[in-house]
């Protein structure tokens, strides 16, 4: 059974099978090969039931968050601050690319929105200032990857909704390791221009005048972030309700700041639309899927074939991240996630760990998989927002930052306290 559900898996999107339907064509197939009654009926129902759940309303509310930040300027912006505040260190715009990433995933949840928007913005500058090429493309890449870890993110909603996990649990989780892995990230790239001299480009004038006036441009996404994930602890608003509080925010901001128009709001609109559509295509299918593989039995399959290894907890969690990290070479992060996370995230429960830190975790190791080639999604948005040259290029610079992450990995298994501190402090 788990044998024929993983080779027509790897069929599919071997013949490029657009995953929504790869997804939903093996819950068909399944069904129809091992189930006793016919579980396709249940399609329509389930659909309806996904699709009005009032915690997945943040998904599109927090990607059209996203897009008006960045058609509105505020990202641009936000770069250049970040070029005078850390451009001095070893590597100069390359910190500025992750500390830009870092704050922009404060407000958008979208690792792929975090990379174009920061990448557009920063490409201009690799030649200008003489940078190692496949360095600094790393650098956008592996930095995009931290919008989906850092408050508020898609996935973390994604993975909350699919464990029945508490969402401000988790925003508060992924918290200090977001900070982790950003300065994480500024170490590897100080360590790689310390030992080549040559690939930190050379080096920004600037002022504390210069850095003193853009300052201001900081505090919008610190704004929005602030109202985003204040009103939940406050008390104030859901996770759903202060997305769109969060929208209302980056409106006034672009108002006030003569950004609002017609042309801009159906833009952002209809970028919103699109990846709304993709991301809930996914979701209805790895529903239906995760349905199948409940009512055929291969959950408690796996489960059985699991406790007959005899491993330990530690044992059992190093394979899991094993096959996390051999998976994420070859599926797209959402559909890894949720086609997986229904089937694992029970057994890692059982086994005693905390579900927020299994949450965090499987973050970061959906992270690594967006930098992991052939497949990963962050590659080919650099990429396409540079326009020209191998796609090689971004792939052999995001290597670094794959033994950032996987750092980071081993990191947060040895000292869980790293993600379940904030939310032990929070619950008393």
């Amino acid at each position: 059974m788990l044998a024929t559900a993983l080779i027509i898996l790897i069929v599919l999107l071997a013949i490029s099978v657009p995953v929504a339907a790869a997804l939903g064509t093996l819950g068909l197939a399944l069904s129809q090969f091992y189930a006793a009654l016919p579980l396709h009926r249940v399609v329509g129902e389930q659909s309806w039931t996904v699709s009005t759940s009032f915690i997945l309303v943040a998904v599109p509310l927090f990607i059209l968050l996203g897009e008006i930040m960045m058609r509105t300027g505020i990202a641009s912006r936000m770069y250049s601050a970040m070029i005078q505040w850390l451009s001095w260190l070893p590597g100069g715009l390359m910190h500025s690319n992750i500390g830009a990433c870092a704050l922009f995933s404060a407000t958008s949840g979208s690792s792929v929105a975090t990379a174009a928007t920061v990448g557009t913005v920063a490409m201009g500058e690799i030649k200008r200032f003489g940078y190692n090429e496949r360095l600094f493309l790393g650098t956008l890449a592996a930095g995009g990857t931290l919008g989906i870890l850092i408050p508020p993110s898609i996935n973390l909603i994604v993975y909350g909704a699919l464990t029945d996990t508490s969402i401000p649990q988790l925003y508060l989780a992924g918290l200090i390791p977001g900070i982790c892995l950003s300065l994480i990230f500024m170490a590897t790239v100080v360590i790689a221009c310390l030992i080549r001299r040559d690939f930190g480009g050379r080096t920004v004038e600037t002022s504390w005048e210069e850095r003193l006036a853009t300052a201001p441009d900081v505090f919008p996404p610190l704004l929005i972030f602030l109202v985003v994930i204040g009103s939940i602890y406050a008390g104030i608003a859901t996770p759903t309700e202060s997305a769109a509080l969060g929208v209302v925010g980056a409106l006034l901001i672009a108002a006030i700041r003569r950004q609002l128009s017609i042309s801009m709001l159906r833009e952002a609109l209809e970028g919103t639309m699109r990846t709304t559509a993709m991301v809930m295509a996914i979701l209805l299918a790895a529903y239906f899927l995760n349905f199948v593989i409940s009512s055929i039995g291969l959950t408690r399959y796996i489960d059985t074939l699991i406790a007959d290894l005899g491993a330990t907890p530690l044992q059992t969690l190093i394979v899991i991240i094993l096959f996390y990290l051999v998976i994420g070479m070859f599926l797209e992060t959402l559909s890894m996630m949720v086609a997986t996370v229904p089937v694992i995230a029970p057994i890692i429960i059982n086994l005693g760990y905390d579900p927020v830190w299994f949450g965090i975790l499987v973050m970061l190791l959906v992270e690594t998989a967006m930098i992991t080639p052939p497949v990963g999604i962050n590659l080919f948005v650099v990429q396409s927002v540079r326009g020209s040259g191998d796609v090689h290029d971004p792939m052999i610079g995001a290597i670094p930052f794959i033994i950032a992450l996987l750092i980071m990995i081993a990191l947060l298994v040895i000292y869980p306290e790293i993600a379940l501190f904030l939310p032990s402090v929070a619950s008393g």
